[in-house]
């Protein structure tokens, strides 16, 4: 099984994260931050991925830490989880509707960390969540994966459904890279030999 567990603790925040790969997509998630509470769930249910996330973080202050340090632990845990990365698709993709709004990501587990996204959301807020965060979770968690993640919101006009698109694609381009491929299960997918 390809699983990892993550301790983060600094100044700001205290998280733990859980993560197996070859899940069925069950979740525990107590972050302190509601919203990002629903987007990790939906990011375990469509990934298939069993994910378990605890954090305490100064969320007096703003869910700005917290949310960035979960993106930076859960990357971390992919990584640890990945080992060598042996047998993985690598890549996958995924364009997916939610209502108005249609949402495309790439993933390219390539061993280097980079966002690029063009994730235009209207309001500043859904409830009390920032919704700048959304970058800051997805480029923190990108960096610390080792993967390559591209966002592009195609359509949308409801932030909350282009914030859950955006969750709900990235976790079934996720789930279509990290999949072994019985036919390459012994090998590495790249040239060079080590991703």
């Amino acid at each position: 099984m390809r699983e990892a567990t993550v301790a983060r603790k600094t100044g700001e925040t205290d998280i733990t994260v859980q993560l197996n790969l070859d899940g069925s997509g069950e979740s525990r998630i107590q972050t302190g931050v509601g919203f990002l509470d629903h987007m990790l769930t939906l990011l375990s249910r469509h990934g298939r991925f069993d994910l378990q996330v605890t954090c305490q973080g100064d969320t007096w202050v703003d869910d700005h830490h917290s949310t960035e340090d979960i993106g930076i632990a859960l990357g971390d845990a992919f990584a640890q989880a990945l080992g060598d990365k042996r047998g993985i698709q690598r890549y996958g993709s995924t364009v997916l509707p939610m209502d108005e709004t249609l949402i495309l990501s790439a993933v390219d587990l390539s061993g280097r960390g980079l966002l690029e996204i063009a994730l235009p959301i209207p309001t500043e807020k859904v409830g009390t969540f920032d919704t700048e965060l959304v970058e800051e979770f997805f480029r923190a968690f990108a960096h610390h994966a080792q993967c390559t993640l591209h966002i592009r919101e195609l359509a949308g006009r409801n932030s909350h459904h282009i914030i859950e698109g955006t969750f709900k694609s990235v976790a079934r381009s996720l789930r279509e890279a990290v999949r072994i491929d019985p036919a390459f299960a012994d090998e590495i997918p790249s040239t060079k030999g080590v991703l």
